[in-house]
């Protein structure tokens, strides 16, 4: 049921750092998320840790990327460069994944029952942004939080007269014991550009490991399971068709932002995504949703 601001029964408001977030204590899981960025950083079924990432030395500062959690990179993904010719023509910035991730959201609504909270924040990407982008539309997140999982949706809509292009992702962090005793499954033989291989395209034998620096988008949008030491997690993607793997290996961890030296052993990237060949393009008033489910393996 939908209930007055400030009046819910599991969510409350809590300032963290100098950003607005809302705190959710359900009796069956917990949440954390951000109206910067709509960054979810948190979300655990009851007696659980989180499922989620989080740097230990991440800054919860306004205009500040958070690392670790769930940003969202919208409505382009990578540097601008590494963009389709129609996604790169509307960017006017020189900064990766697109200004969603520091964006102030509005929220929209939260509905709460005995099993589930949902939250819906949007978007208007207008004329406040025309300094960095040259494109007109809303964007609407919402999320799902239940003792099952989490499941996210962002749906864009072009509120322009021109047909849009863009590039996202569910910029997903999560957390491993160890990097080296962690697997991708689902991803065998699928076709990936590696970027550290001079963007070149090679095909996947077997589940994806990790050996060091790893930055690959797959041509995928196949149901994933993540086994790490502590576990399973089963990753369901809906409107994806690409796949990102990222983990920064310990020379690039080095040179990160609010990144311990060592965390590169101890979390990797796992991303929902609409990117490289898989772009969308929306024509006037059009609208695609970019969804994924996290839940038990």
């Amino acid at each position: 049921m939908t209930t007055a601001p400030g009046h819910w029964s599991f969510t409350r408001w809590i300032t963290m750092g100098q950003l607005e977030s809302l705190q959710i204590h359900h009796p069956l899981f917990s949440a954390k998320l951000f109206l910067q960025g709509a960054h979810l950083i948190h979300f655990s079924p009851s007696g659980q840790t989180n499922w989620l990432w989080l740097s230990e030395t991440a800054r919860f500062e306004t205009g500040r990327a958070i690392r670790g959690g769930i940003p969202i990179c919208w409505p382009w993904f990578g540097n601008p460069d590494k963009n389709p010719p129609e996604v790169r023509k509307r960017i006017l910035a020189d900064s990766a994944h697109g200004f969603a991730r520091t964006a102030v959201w509005k929220l929209e609504d939260v509905r709460e029952s005995a099993h589930e909270v949902e939250v819906s924040l949007s978007l208007d990407a207008n004329e406040d942004f025309s300094h960095l982008w040259t494109g007109r539309s809303r964007a609407l997140l919402t999320f799902n939080f239940s003792n099952k999982g989490l499941q996210i949706a962002l749906t864009t809509t072009n509120a322009g007269r021109e047909p849009l292009a863009l590039t996202q992702a569910l910029h997903t962090y999560l957390p491993t014991a160890d990097i080296f005793d962690t697997r991708v499954r689902g991803l065998d033989q699928a076709s990936y550009i590696d970027t550290l291989d001079n963007w070149s395209t090679q095909v996947q034998n077997g589940p994806v490991r990790f050996s060091g620096e790893t930055d690959r988008i797959y041509e995928s949008g196949e149901i994933l399971r993540i086994a790490t030491p502590g576990g399973i997690r089963k990753l369901s993607p809906s409107g994806s068709d690409s796949t990102v793997v990222w983990n920064p290996g310990p020379e690039k961890a080095a040179r990160l932002s609010d990144f311990p030296a060592d965390a590169w052993r101890r979390m990797l990237c796992v991303e929902t995504a609409n990117c490289a060949n898989d772009y969308q393009v929306l024509n006037e008033g059009h609208s695609y949703t970019l969804a994924m489910m996290l839940s038990r393996g």
